[in-house]
Parts: structure tokens; sequence; C-alpha cells
């Protein structure tokens, strides 16, 4: 028997169960509708303002799934130099993380195009710019050669390795990556939520590339979806969800690339993933729509620099509590000008005392429901 299902005679002929896949699937449908629904019922600034909190959080988590840490003040950055957005500030962003940037809008904004074996090079040689992952030179904007051994998925130790998964061959990658660009994108009676599960199993399962396959397949899955919705903005992230149930995603995968072809388990998992990431940006969007009632509702609040942009990180990824020392090093001013600051703040009625003892006092926006 094949321990592989790419060595499965009848690969890639992927089959499940209609019967346990149906009920799933219209629950994800009727969520996605609805959302869609809701969002399109919202301004443009508020949907873009959306779109832009998601991209960014796909990035970072997409890359945080493989081991890359980017701070999203620097994703927020490039991003709005990608799309020309007059908020672009000054922080320099490295050429990693403005190819992942170019490479996702692209999947998702122009989603009707074909993904051809071009585009996925071009989505490759992006997210390496300079040639190298990390320490080592790697083959770019190709197919993977297979130099130094067989492609495995491995974990553990020198001496206590454990092979999780092994490729094909390289030389096989050409043949196979036809079938499946072939299949991804004729147009069929598929439904396309499916197909986006379906494309995701089937591409980590040829590992094309020497690396970049786990956002590469990510940023397959949302262009995709964007086609399922025929809209160019993304309102859910689906990486990071992956990332929240990272464990669980090696494993189904590692399940479904062995023994038969049916994929029924791995659907089930992707449908439920897509569920919880609807659901999440439900709560995202919440909070996006909080800040714009905040913001038209102190429009004419007299605010110096030092406020507006606390009260703009306070908004955003503040880590952690604020207190007055974490105010006077951001906006690098004295510990009495920053108190001062947020007394003023209080009076106005935005920033809300919490006392938690003398040296532990914190203070956060008055009415935001998290």
């Amino acid at each position: 028997m094949p321990k592989y299902i790419y060595q499965n005679p009848n690969f890639p002929n992927f089959y499940w169960d209609n019967e346990k896949i149906l009920s799933p699937l219209s629950e994800v449908r009727f969520m996605q509708g609805r959302f869609l629904g809701k969002m399109q019922s919202l301004g443009f600034d508020i949907q873009q303002e959306s779109n832009l909190l998601l991209l960014e959080k796909e990035i970072i988590t997409s890359s945080q799934i493989e081991g890359e840490i980017y701070k999203p003040e620097e994703v927020r950055s490039s991003i709005a130099k990608s799309i020309g957005s007059p908020l672009a500030n000054n922080l320099p962003t490295n050429r990693n993380i403005d190819g992942f940037v170019d490479l996702l809008l692209d999947a998702s904004q122009n989603y009707a195009s074909a993904i051809s074996q071009e585009r996925l090079f071009s989505w490759h040689g992006a997210l390496f710019p300079s040639g190298r992952s990390g320490l080592y030179t790697i083959t770019t904007a190709q197919w993977r050669k297979d130099e130094k051994g067989p492609m495995q998925v491995v974990s553990g130790g020198f001496g206590t390795e454990k092979v999780h998964y092994e490729a094909p061959a390289a030389a096989l990658v050409p043949d196979l990556m036809h079938t499946f660009l072939d299949w991804l994108n004729t147009e069929s009676q598929q439904d396309l939520i499916i197909k986006t599960a379906i494309a995701h199993l089937w591409f980590l399962t040829i590992h094309p590339f020497e690396d970049g396959n786990g956002r590469i397949a990510r940023a397959i899955s949302e262009s995709i979806l964007a086609k399922s919705e025929n809209d160019a903005m993304r309102f859910y992230s689906l990486s990071s969800q992956i990332l929240k149930n990272k464990k669980d995603y090696y494993l189904l995968l590692e399940q479904s690339q062995k023994g038969n072809l049916d994929c029924t388990t791995w659907l089930l998992w992707f449908l439920d993933t897509l569920k919880k990431a609807i659901l999440q940006s439900e709560e995202i969007i919440s909070t996006v729509l909080q800040k714009a009632n905040f913001w038209k509702t102190h429009e004419k609040t007299i605010l110096n620099s030092r406020q507006q942009k606390m009260l703009e990180l306070l908004w955003n990824d503040f880590e952690g509590n604020l207190t007055t020392k974490k105010w006077s090093i951001l906006t690098k001013c004295s510990d009495d000008t920053a108190l001062r600051d947020i007394n003023n703040l209080i009076l106005k009625g935005i920033l809300l005392k919490e006392d938690k003892g003398s040296r532990s006092t914190s203070y956060k926006i008055n009415g935001i429901v998290l």
C-alpha cells in the first residue's frame, strides 16, 4: 500500500463524504454571505480600513506559522507604501515584508486572473528577494531541485529526527504542478470553498518550492476565497485561525497526505477553521467601528501630537497596559509631561484610570469594548 497519497495510482482524484460535508459547508456559506452583506452596508472608509487591518493580520500570522516574526508597525508601513496610502510612514521595512505584501495583494486583487507557473514563480521570488531563507541560499522563482536530498518535513533534534512527510521527487514536480494548475484554473461546478481546501492540501502535498510553500499555499487560498466572494477586499484572515490551531493543522496535513485519497476529515477541519476566521473578523470589525465612532465623536477635541499618537497606538496593537512610564518612553517626554497629557484626556472623558495600586496605575480608552 502506498505510504503517501501522491504514490496512489488514483492521485489526485480526491473524494469525500458529501453527507458529512453538506451541513458545515452550508453553515459557512450562510455566515460568509451574511458577513459580507454586513460589510457592504458600511462605508467605503470602514471597508478599506478593515481590509488593510485583516491583510496586515494575514501577513503577520501566515509568516508566524513558518517561524517568521514581523513587527505590526513595519507590516502596516509596507502595506501603506505598496498601496500608495497617505498614511505611509518612514519606518524602514525589509524586502521580505514588502515582497509578501505584494504577493498577497496580487493574490487577492487579481483573483480573476489565472494562477500560472510564471505567477507562482514571481510570488516565490517576491518572498525571497535576496535568494536566501535565513542563513541559507535557496533556489528561488523555480521548482525545487532536491540537490541536498529529498524534500522532507522533519521534527526533532539531531539524532532524534522524525520524518513526518517526504514530498515527491523534484523530477516529478513539473508534471504534478502542470496537472494541479490545469485543475486550479479550469472553471467547474465545484464549490469554491471546497476547491480552496483541496487546493491547499494538493499544493502542500506536491511541495513544489524549496521554501515558502506554506505561505504560497495560503495565498492561493486567499485568491480562491476572493473569487468565491467576487470581492478583492479581504475581511477575514484564514492564517490567524490556522496559527491558533497550528498543531492540529500540521497533524491533519500529515494524516491527509498518507493513506487513501478520502479528504473528508481535512475538509471538515478546513470548514471549521474558516467558520472561526469569520467569527473572529466580526469582533475585529466591531473594533474598527468603535474606533471610527470614537474619532467622529472627538473630531473637534483639541489634542496635542503626543495624545494623538498614543490614542492611535491604543486603537491598534498596543502591548500590555498603558502606564505613565510607557507614555513617556513612546512619546519621548518626561514622566510629568506624560501624566499631564493623561490627566487632560481623563478630564475630557477619553481615558479611564484603572487603579491597581500606586505603582501599577494603568489607563484605557473610555467606552472601548473588546
